[in-house]
């Protein structure tokens, strides 16, 4: 697709973010699977549910705007999930482990509020205003995880560091 106008970047911006949503919900799993706090798992397992509804926000974003429903590759997502696998296999279980998810998992929930944010911005320019409200639900679901896995960092890396000790 030509990036010619601003719909046209809009519509590949989704695709993307469509692309990184269905990306996501096959790497939550793994990552509920490996944390051994339960409020990191508690909170993982709840953001897996939430990124389910995101996909439907996002069809139903293309549905309102007449877009084309596809998943453009991201390769922003699939590098910091790659990252995020890499952290996984070389942490030690326990706390440097849980610490180990929560950088991989808000640099993420980083890269999905900035991404929503634009589609915000665009959506409302283009006179999308419903997709922009749905678009703005989504961007509010991200900073809250963002905030959630900021709340259990703390607690969790001092645990990493007596465990170093």
């Amino acid at each position: 697709m030509t990036l010619s106008s601003l719909e046209n970047l809009f519509e590949h911006l989704l695709q993307d973010m469509y692309f990184a949503e269905n990306k996501i919900t096959k790497a939550l799993p793994k990552m509920v699977g490996k944390a051994t706090n339960e409020d990191l798992r508690a909170g993982f397992e709840q953001h897996l549910e939430e990124t389910k509804d995101q996909i439907k926000k996002l069809e139903k974003v293309f549905e309102l705007t007449g877009l084309e429903q596809a998943r453009e590759e991201c390769e922003a997502i699939e590098g910091l999930l790659e990252e995020g696998e890499e952290l996984m296999e070389e942490a030690e279980k326990g706390a440097v482990l849980d610490s180990a998810l929560i950088a991989a998992a808000q640099k993420v929930e980083h890269y999905e509020i900035a991404s929503y944010g634009a589609l915000c911005n665009m959506a409302k320019k283009l006179g999308f205003t419903e997709a922009a409200d749905l678009l703005h639900e989504i961007l509010e679901q991200e900073k809250a995880t963002d905030e959630k896995l900021t709340s259990v960092c703390d607690g969790i890396e001092d645990s990493a560091m007596e465990q170093a000790a």
